[in-house]
C-alpha cells in the first residue's frame, strides 16, 4: 500500500514540474537592450587645401631718388606713397599635433608707387610710378590652439613696384625717357594670426614686409635714379578650407 502511495505522489511531482516546465517555455523572453554606439565627437584640423581673397594697405619705403645732372648739378625730392593692396590666395596646410606647416601662393594689386619730383628753373625734372602688383610663393609654420592658428611666413616675391616710367627734362639734351616696367624677384618675410569661425570658414590677420631687387634707371651714361622696392603690407583675408576635417 505504501509502496502504491509513494509511486502515485512521484508520479504526480513530475507531471507537475514538467506542466511547470512547460508553461516557462511559453513566457515571453525579455532580453537586456543593447548599448547605444556613440560616435566620437571629430576633431578639427587645419589639415587641407584652401581659397580666399584678401586686402589691406600697403606702404612704399623707396624714398631715396637721385638726379644727376652735369649742367644742373644733384636734384633730390622724394616721397613715399601708400595706398590699396588686394587680391586673392590659395595654398594647403598639413598638421601635425599642434604644429601645422603649409605653403601658399598669393597675387595682388598694390596701389604703392613712390614718386620723385623737382623743379630748377621751370624745368621738371621727376619719376611717377603706374599702378603696380607683386606675388608671392611661401611656406607657412605655425602652432595651433584648437581652431586659432599662429604663424610665420617667408619665401619668393615677385612683381612690379618700381616707378611705371620715368620722364628726365634736360636743357641740355632734351627729353629723355626712361622705363622700369620690369618683373624683379626678391624675398619676403612676416607673419600673422587666423581663426577658423566653421569648419571651412576661417578669417586671417597678415602682416608682410617685402623685398625686390634694385632697379636703376641710366641716362646718357649718367646715374639717375635708384629705385629700392622695398614695402610692407598689413592685410585682412577669408579663406574657405576644403574637407570638413
Amino acid at each position: 500500500m505504501k509502496t502504491r502511495l509513494l509511486g502515485l505522489l512521484a508520479g504526480t511531482a513530475a507531471v507537475a514540474l514538467a506542466a511547470t516546465a512547460a508553461s516557462a517555455a511559453d513566457l515571453p523572453y525579455r532580453a537586456a537592450a543593447p548599448l547605444p554606439v556613440i560616435a566620437p565627437v571629430p576633431v578639427f584640423t587645419w589639415t587641407g587645401f584652401y581659397v580666399g581673397v584678401n586686402a589691406g594697405y600697403g606702404w612704399n619705403t623707396n624714398d631715396n631718388g637721385r638726379y644727376f645732372d652735369p649742367v644742373l648739378g644733384i636734384i633730390v625730392d622724394s616721397e613715399s606713397d601708400g595706398g590699396f593692396v588686394g587680391g586673392g590666395q590659395i595654398g594647403y596646410n598639413y598638421q601635425v599635433g599642434s604644429f601645422v606647416f603649409g605653403v601658399e601662393t598669393d597675387i595682388q594689386y598694390a596701389d604703392i608707387g613712390g614718386s620723385n619730383d623737382a623743379f630748377v628753373d621751370g624745368v621738371y625734372v621727376g619719376d611717377r610710378s603706374g599702378d603696380a602688383w607683386f606675388g608671392t610663393v611661401r611656406a607657412r609654420a605655425g602652432v595651433a590652439f584648437d581652431r586659432a592658428l599662429i604663424y610665420v611666413t617667408g619665401g619668393l616675391a615677385y612683381g612690379d613696384i618700381g616707378r611705371g616710367s620715368s620722364t628726365y627734362v634736360d636743357p641740355v639734351f632734351g627729353v629723355v625717357y626712361g622705363s622700369n616696367d620690369d618683373v624683379s624677384t626678391g624675398w619676403t618675410l612676416g607673419g600673422g594670426v587666423e581663426y577658423a569661425f566653421t569648419n571651412n570658414l576661417t578669417a586671417k590677420v597678415e602682416g608682410l614686409y617685402v623685398n625686390l631687387d634694385t632697379s636703376n634707371n641710366n641716362y646718357f651714361g649718367y646715374y639717375a635714379d635708384r629705385n629700392n622696392a622695398e614695402f610692407g603690407v598689413v592685410r585682412a583675408g577669408l579663406n574657405f578650407k576644403f574637407g570638413t576635417y
